[in-house]
């Protein structure tokens, strides 16, 4: 390209920006979606033949628009005001990005016949709401200090910050590594050192850097500063196969931190306007109407899907981390339309691939378009829709509600022992490996599914998918009896947590009651319906062989729940005891022991002076039978004695080591060292 061409597409670009954002401004309308028309207007798709000379150049300096955007985000991106919402834009933005990948990709494997590859893609175009579009139409309706704002200002950041990850993990897929889990450990191992490397030394350098330049009163040499680090941490993350995205995210999170953070945005604003104008009609013009006309019922069916499921998610998520039902219901109705990531998403796509046959393109920016225009209008309505379901609850769902936000809100606020914060803790990372594990099989399954056996049988050939969705699912069934477990124990800590132990015991043992069946019931629902989606995309395509898989399922459930009880408690025992053993080596060896054992089914206790069972042998007890615990090892005199025999007698001192359910230790411990009252006075 010449360079009189050059400026003259870029003179021409501007002039129709320009043109556009006088004529929305005047509508009222977002402007961005004047950029994308005035792109599709331009377009070789609409007319036959492009006002440009060169689109890919255009293309190119739209690029710049996504650094600046995402800079500027990363400068609005405030820790404390973070730390203030957590509670409740964490769960609800992890909840609603997997549920929306997890409806992408099934949309575009189930229903529109796509591959894994565009159908990951689409999952993820579609997971993120727009930030700065949600940020525009509440300051034009200055809704701005409504209470929800805060709380949907934090859920949609921490969106934008699960997609950049999704978007460096979707990269390394669009360059032809494909979705094995050998380059997605890799990605997700790249991306934490990159991460850590920048958040480190960027804290180091980039604050104490800007702060010194900032003192100097040059505005000048400010933004040349400031584009400089930009610039350079973006190009080191598109060396190593991340998005521009995320180096200009990460730069703009260390300016936060710097006394000139409203002079950089002040300066970045005019550059963030221009390129970010000229990136949205770099989007048009690769808008294709007869495409999009074409698959019309694919982009309305999807808004649809958007709209009801980020509303949905958002909705219950809020719910569950204690909002008002009215800013729940206005978080949601706010968070239904998708913006820059899901362009960003799809340009990727067409970039990496050049895949020409997949109108996902032309499918997204649909989808945009649409649940942009209707933005405005569901906030609108989420202020009567809010107030219409508030005042038609029924009494005792609002006392309900009531009740339960005042408890989390007392569960936040209470000081914990730490052993029940490590209870707390243990407890949900195990929930999340089990969750994890199920995603693992689901992954293995269809990677053994995708396998040709016909050189081994033509009969497991055609009934692969049956066999490896039985075999899956017969190890998420397996894998319920101890999500139960732990989801009791679980809500047995959370309510000791709520209630404290200054409440009468019979109001206090009635609360943990509540509160753990309560807790076991969401943990359950979350399993289920975690199954649920993975055998959307898993389970056969015959409904007859549905049907077979389903029932053989239940059948197996049915009878052989205990068996798995019992095989997931005695896998928690014997894990129990190799991380017992491992902490007793690394005890002698004088390092520092940071191993827990998960469970209670692992105590120390000292036999009492004074107690039943001092001078009488382990046989004499029963203790097997009366506690139904066991005990692995004894210290007496600073010497181990391991697995003693049934005649081993008890001395006033010793160390016994037990294993076995909570209750079944509660019982020996009252065995072996009872309270003083109910030690037997001797003469």
């Amino acid at each position: 390209m010449t360079e009189a061409l050059f400026f003259q597409d870029l003179a021409v670009l501007m002039a129709v920006a320009g043109l556009a954002s006088i004529v929305f401004t005047r509508l009222g309308w977002p402007k961005v979606i004047g950029y994308i028309a005035a792109g599709i207007l331009m377009s070789r798709h609409t007319w036959g033949g492009s006002f440009l000379g060169d689109e890919t150049t255009v293309s190119t300096i739209g690029q710049l628009g996504i650094v600046f955007l995402m800079f500027t985000l990363g400068l609005e991106f405030s820790a404390g005001d973070m730390r203030k919402v957590r509670h409740v834009a964490v769960p609800t933005a992890v909840f609603d990005t997997v549920v929306m990948i997890w409806l992408g990709y099934t949309v575009g494997r189930r229903i529109l016949g796509w591959s894994a590859v565009p159908s990951l893609f689409l999952g993820a175009a579609v997971c993120d709401s727009a930030t700065t579009l949600l940020a525009k139409t509440i300051e034009e309706m200055k809704w701005s200090r409504r209470p929800f704002v805060r709380y949907i200002f934090g859920t949609t950041i921490f969106e934008d910050i699960l997609c950049i990850g999704v978007i460096a993990l979707v990269t390394g897929v669009a360059s032809g590594k494909g979705m094995s889990l050998k380059y997605v450990g890799l990605s997700l191992g790249g991306l934490a050192v990159f991460l850590t490397g920048v958040v480190v030394f960027g804290l180091l350098v980039v604050p104490r850097l800007l702060n010194r330049v900032g003192r100097m009163k040059d505005d000048e040499t400010l933004l040349l500063t400031l584009l400089g680090c930009c610039f350079l941490v973006s190009f080191i993350a598109a060396k190593l196969d991340f998005s521009l995205a995320l180096g200009a995210f990460l730069v703009g999170v260390l300016g936060t931190g710097t006394e000139v953070r409203e002079r950089l945005h002040r300066l970045a604003a005019p550059l963030r306007s221009m390129f970010a104008a000229v990136f949205f009609v770099a989007i048009g013009l690769l808008v294709d109407p007869v495409v999009c006309l074409r698959n019309w019922p694919s982009i309305l069916g999807l808004t649809a899907l958007v709209v009801a499921g980020k509303c949905l998610n958002c909705f219950t998520m809020s719910i569950l981390a204690g909002q008002r039902v009215k800013d729940a219901v206005q978080t949601g109705f706010g968070l239904a339309q998708i913006g820059e990531f899901a362009y960003m998403v799809a340009l990727l796509y067409i970039s990496s691939t050049n895949d020409e046959s997949c109108p996902i393109y032309q499918i997204v920016v649909g989808v945009s378009l649409i649940t942009t225009c209707l933005n405005p209008v569901l906030l609108r309505l989420s202020d009567p829709a809010g107030d219409w379901l508030e005042g038609h609850l029924p009494a005792r769902v609002r006392g309900w509600l009531s009740a339960y936000a005042e408890w989390l809100n007392r569960f936040r606020l209470a000081r914990m022992p730490s052993a029940l914060q490590r209870h707390i803790r243990s407890r949900v990372a195990w929930l999340v490996v089990i969750a994890v594990l199920n995603f693992g099989v689901s992954l293995v399954a269809e990677r053994l599914d995708a396998l040709d056996y016909s050189r081994f049988s033509m009969f497991f050939e055609s009934h692969k998918r049956v066999f490896f969705c039985l075999l899956a699912n017969l190890f998420y069934a397996s894998m319920l009896a101890p999500v139960a477990g732990l989801g009791r124990s679980l809500g047995r800590d959370i309510g000791n947590a709520l209630v404290g132990t200054r409440q009468p015991r019979r109001w206090r043992a009635s609360v943990v009651g509540i509160v753990t069946l309560f807790v076991l019931a969401f943990v359950l629902v979350l399993a289920t319906a975690q199954i649920m989606m993975i055998n959307v995309n898993l389970q056969p395509d015959e409904p007859v062989m549905r049907w077979l898989v389903f029932g053989v399922l239940i059948l197996v459930t049915l009878f052989g729940w205990k068996r798995f009880a019992r095989t997931g408690l005695k896998a928690g025992r014997h894990f129990g005891e190799a991380l017992a053993a491992e902490r007793r080596r690394t005890a002698r060896k004088g390092e520092a022991v940071v191993l827990s054992v998960p469970g209670d089914f692992y105590r120390d206790m000292s036999v009492a002076a004074g107690s039943p069972a001092e001078g009488r042998s382990i046989r004499s007890l029963d203790i097997r039978a009366k506690t139904g615990a066991s005990v692995v090892s004894v210290v007496r005199a600073g010497e181990r004695f391991r697995n003693p025999g049934p005649d081993w007698t008890f001395q006033a001192g010793d160390m016994v080591v037990a294993i076995g359910d909570p209750p079944c230790l509660k019982a020996l411990c009252s065995l072996v060292c009872p309270p003083p009252e109910a030690n037997p006075v001797r003469a």
